[in-house]
């Protein structure tokens, strides 16, 4: 199988500082990669080279066969294909839950509101929040916010979905909530990279992991080849840090 999206040789910089050096990797279709490493090692600026929200300086970014990464590239399908989650929800506070997850498909994939309302109903209530559709955002709890926001990006039938540190905002006791959600699209074939700390969740979850220190990619592999003999000092060192129970 053909990948569908390829990353070749990017390079990062903000200034004179370089946040990513040098990176490869292939992502395939159904596949769900996992992306760990210590805080400010590149993770979080790697999804969003990915999802064309910055540009990269050197490299190509290839998805679906085109080259995102080169500066005059229509970048506007890979944006409606490569739907992204981030650690703070994102809602429009004056929106409730409902107007906040048909907005995108109605404005940006020109759906017919009753269709856009119904896809909407559908995903909350796979993730337990039809009763919530007309709460606003400060009525929820931040586990729920959370859900609301990958609904919100579920809703506009990406191909590849990104998910960024989304449990770091959350109270620890509703990580589990947020956790089992995006397990669900694992199981149901979604094609996923998520940046996590839950080493747990990770070993879990992940096909295929990958583990960035300084902008690198140090080590790659399979999550029970990687959790139980890493290769480099540095995947050991950062491992020792946690226990691997969910």
């Amino acid at each position: 199988m053909a990948d569908l999206l390829t990353l070749k040789g990017v390079y990062k910089r903000f200034g004179e500082t370089e946040v990513l050096s040098d990176v490869n990797l292939s992502l395939k279709a159904g596949e769900v990669l996992v992306i760990i490493g210590p805080s400010g090692c590149g993770k979080s600026t790697l999804l969003k080279t990915i999802n064309a929200l910055e540009a990269i300086d050197e490299g190509e970014i290839i998805f679906d066969g085109v080259n995102i990464g080169d500066k005059r590239a229509d970048k506007r399908h890979a944006r409606k294909e490569i739907g992204m989650v981030f650690q703070n929800y994102d809602l429009f506070p004056h929106m409730n839950v409902i107007d906040n997850i048909t907005l995108g498909p109605i404005k940006v994939l020109k759906t017919r509101r009753a269709e856009a309302e119904e896809k909407a109903m559908t995903l909350l209530q796979r993730v337990g929040l039809a009763d919530k559709k007309n709460a606003y955002p400060r009525e929820l709890s931040g586990g729920q916010k959370q859900r609301v926001a990958i609904v919100r990006a579920l809703a506009m039938n990406p191909r590849v979905m990104l998910f960024d540190e989304i449990t770091a905002s959350i109270d620890p006791e509703m990580v589990r909530e947020v956790l089992d959600c995006l397990l669900e699209l694992a199981k149901e074939g979604m094609t996923m990279i998520v940046v996590t700390h839950e080493m747990g969740f990770a070993k879990a979850i992940a096909d295929r992991l990958i583990f960035m220190d300084a902008g690198k990619i140090v080590e790659e592999g399979l999550p029970k080849q990687f959790f139980e003999s890493p290769k480099s000092d540095r995947a050991k060192r950062f491992l020792s840090r946690f226990d691997f129970n969910l």
